[in-house]
């Protein structure tokens, strides 16, 4: 999948992404992927539900992939973060 077809989600306002979503949508693209980290996964499920029940009707949920990243701090601590990734498709 291209670079431009992923919208990383992280502190900026919903809406923001959803018109990114929205843009990508109506250009051509078919499948747009969503990722966040942390307490972004929850901005990442409201911009996938807008997106779906306000502006696309067509848009699907196609698929969904948790995961937990190791991150390693500047002090060399490791901590484990949560990872969701959301596939829309028409």
């Amino acid at each position: 999948m291209p670079e431009e077809n992923i919208v990383y989600i992280g502190n900026k306002p919903v809406m923001n992404y959803v018109l990114a979503v929205v843009t990508q949508m109506n250009s051509g693209v078919s499948e747009v992927v969503l990722k966040a980290r942390g307490r972004a996964i929850s901005r990442a499920v409201d911009v996938a539900e807008i997106v779906r029940n306000r502006f696309i009707s067509d848009v699907d949920v196609s698929n969904i992939e948790i995961s937990t990243e190791e991150i390693v701090g500047n002090e060399g601590t490791s901590s484990n973060v949560s990872a969701i990734e959301i596939k829309l498709s028409k």
